[in-house]
């Protein structure tokens, strides 16, 4: 089975917090490989071209942290969604 049919069967509980922060959009702007675009296997992260900003969408967040020890610069602050909230695994 290929990795975006499994995230298919990941289900959410969707809070309207958001637990992911970008703390600098400067040093964004000064990253030049922006691996937060290309490591998190659910794609929460992208680059904005019109708004030179990278785009968060928490929502889709598997909660694994990887983005959180992939930036460079330490520049996500990434939190464990609020108690009832977040990723729900249908298969364990």
């Amino acid at each position: 089975m290929k990795l975006d049919d499994k995230l298919y069967l990941v289900r959410f509980n969707t809070d309207k917090l958001n637990h992911i922060k970008i703390l600098n959009n400067d040093v964004c702007l000064r990253c030049e490989t922006k691996p937060c675009t290309f490591i998190c296997p659910a794609h929460v992260y992208d680059w904005d071209e019109e708004e030179n900003r990278i785009a968060v969408g928490y929502e889709g967040c598997l909660e694994c942290g990887t983005c959180r020890v992939g930036c460079p610069y330490e520049n996500i602050k990434w939190e464990y969604p609020r108690g009832g909230f977040g990723v729900s695994w249908k298969n364990g």
